[in-house]
């Protein structure tokens, strides 16, 4: 009876001692589950967050690079490993954050071909430039000089450059008269614009978004996309901009025709498609 009693009381002193050490991770279990903080609600779209792609990069950030560690906290040989997230495709956009020296070659000894501004030609809006090549060693990109004819391109030095890429790219011929919007070589849209007249040609070449800018309406719509190219050949009498642009217009009629002073002119129809998919730097490519 006695040794009965003594193995019951060893017993129960057990099981004890296992509820004891049972109980806080328990506790702890539930706490986690069931008081940790709420899914934050998605921040709401801004002007910023359509036009500058940017926005959540951080200065001198390089979106590009796969070289950051994936999660933290040493690895543990029974832990599976993340496997590194692959490189970005498409084109290279970089933040211009001061203006830039180009240079013939990808060399700082090279020529000075010319500048790369920080803003926009006539609205200062932040430059995020079409890089159009990259040099073997990476250091250098291959860009179109923003507002200057004859056309030219340079080479600017990326490091400490904000980057990203993008998938879509506008392409505008000139003998149809028509804009076709793809992304990652699959056609999204297309549709017409009126081109520039015989007295003042769109000029070809390849160009990329600098502005995104909403109008009240009147002779250019209500929303313009800026591009970086200029209309050397102005019409006679013109008082207005050289700068080239995608835009919406007072005259529809004039869609699908030769009739503009450089410019591209599409219906409000099309602007409303194009606003989500054209940002800054994306390339624009105007074809004979």
């Amino acid at each position: 009876m006695r040794n009965h009693t003594l193995r019951a009381s060893w017993v129960a002193t057990v099981v004890a001692s296992v509820l004891a050490l049972v109980s806080p991770v328990a506790t702890n279990l539930a706490a986690g589950a069931g008081s940790g903080p709420a899914a934050s609600p998605q921040r709401p779209a801004s002007r910023a967050d359509a036009t500058d792609p940017f926005e959540d990069a951080g200065a001198g950030a390089d979106l590009t690079a796969s070289g950051a560690e994936v999660g933290s906290g040493p690895v543990t040989p029974d832990a599976p490993i993340a496997p590194r997230p692959a490189e970005p495709t498409g084109n290279l956009l970089v933040r211009v954050a001061h203006a830039m020296t180009a240079r013939a070659n990808p060399s700082p000894d090279a020529q000075v071909v010319g500048s790369i501004p920080s803003g926009s030609k006539y609205y200062d809006v932040a430059l995020t430039a079409w890089v159009e090549e990259v040099s073997p060693d990476g250091r250098w990109g291959r860009v179109e000089i923003p507002y200057v004819w004859p056309r030219r391109h340079g080479w600017i030095a990326l490091r400490g450059l904000a980057r990203r890429t993008t998938g879509v790219e506008v392409q505008i011929d000139l003998s149809e008269h028509r804009i076709t919007v793809s992304k990652a070589g699959r056609r999204l849209l297309g549709m017409p614009a009126a081109t520039g007249a015989a007295v003042s040609p769109t000029p070809p070449g390849e160009y990329f978004v600098t502005d995104r800018i909403a109008f009240s309406g009147g002779s250019l719509g209500t929303f313009a996309f800026g591009i970086s190219g200029i209309q050397p050949k102005l019409p006679p009498g013109w008082s207005g901009g050289n700068q080239l642009a995608i835009h919406g217009t007072s005259d529809p009629s004039s869609i699908g025709r030769s009739a503009s002073a450089g410019c591209l002119r599409v219906s409000e129809r099309t602007l409303d498609r194009l606003k989500p998919l054209l940002q800054l730097g994306t390339p624009v490519i105007v074809v004979p």
